[in-house]
């Protein structure tokens, strides 16, 4: 499936759901999963529309990372890690 232990897999899920969770209008949790072009559109909505943006994007790293969090580690690699699912 991919080189990645399980537990580099379930630390990079945890960094990447709290991330999202508490920053997730700076789409940090993107850079983690190496999503760079989906983490810089996030950064640049909530840079450029002087913050009105970042409660969408806000809202939008919520909902990811309560969706990183909830599933097990073996979904979170397949849509993730393998299949490279960017957005939800």
């Amino acid at each position: 499936m991919s080189n990645n232990s399980p537990s580099e897999i379930s630390n990079k899920k945890l960094a990447a759901g709290i991330c999202a969770i508490l920053l997730g209008a700076l789409g940090i949790h993107k850079f983690i999963l190496g999503y760079t072009t989906e983490g810089l559109i996030m950064l640049l909505v909530s840079i450029l529309t002087c913050g009105f943006g970042g409660a969408i994007m806000g809202i939008i790293g919520l909902v990811e990372g309560v969706i990183y969090l909830t599933k097990t580690d073996e979904e979170f690699v397949e849509a993730y890690i393998v299949n490279k699912k960017g957005w939800f």
